[in-house]
């Protein structure tokens, strides 16, 4: 059936029409999303002492937070305890060849000495680095994670044998505990790059040893 040409004239309109909003609906579904962080959940991040805090997008706060590495007390306090931590595991691992019987136990021992001194330097050297002081935050380390205590040493220094064996081990996996204690403090609290570095690698080599020493018990 043909439409009279005066007919035809608003259908061919409404045709366009149609057409044009298709069009339009098409450049809408292929046009670029919002950025993740425009929409993403926001952090609040403390302000200085005296200063307001800031709302951030959660990618502007790590941004912010890998861009400013600032030590703060939290990785000071850890360097320093951590050095006095490491020195007397020093100290138990020096009494091993005079009195150990387990050859495995010696060789432990040789590993923990080899993993720690090096750690020790690395952690007074980023000090001094930082112009800080080893021994200066008041903290008292005999009260630190996983130390023992004096009368400890004293019976591990009078040991021998298969008995120096256990005792050692035994104080051993308590002093690595408590480092790994300090490590994941530090990590949680601390802001300094290298520090959380350090404290990753005191948690990943000490937990190893933990399950060798256990299983040598």
């Amino acid at each position: 059936m043909l439409f009279p040409r005066a007919s035809r004239a608003p259908l061919i309109a409404a045709s366009l029409a149609a057409l044009a909003v298709l069009g339009l609906g098409g450049c809408d579904s292929g046009s670029e999303p919002k950025p993740a962080a425009a929409t993403g959940p926001s952090v609040l991040v403390p302000g200085k002492p005296g200063e307001a805090n800031r709302t951030l997008s959660a990618e502007d706060a790590e941004e912010q937070r890998t861009d400013d590495d600032s030590p703060n007390s939290a990785d000071i306090a850890y360097a320093r305890m951590m050095i006095e931590h490491h020195t007397q595991a020093l100290e138990m691992t020096e009494l091993v060849p005079d009195r150990a019987q387990s050859p495995k136990v010696a060789k432990l021992a040789e590993r923990i000495a080899a993993a720690q001194r090096p750690e020790i330097g690395g952690m007074q050297g980023w000090l001094k680095e930082h112009g800080k002081d080893e021994n200066s935050d008041g903290h008292d380390h005999a009260t630190m994670p996983g130390m023992a205590t004096e009368a400890q040493l004293k019976k591990l220094r009078a040991a021998e044998g298969k008995a120096f064996d256990q005792l050692f081990l035994t104080l051993m996996i308590t002093h690595h505990e408590g480092a790994i204690t300090m490590a994941t403090d530090a990590k949680a609290q601390g802001n300094n790059i290298r520090i959380e570095e350090m404290a990753d690698d005191v948690i990943a080599q000490q937990t190893s040893e933990i399950t060798r020493m256990r299983d040598m018990l």
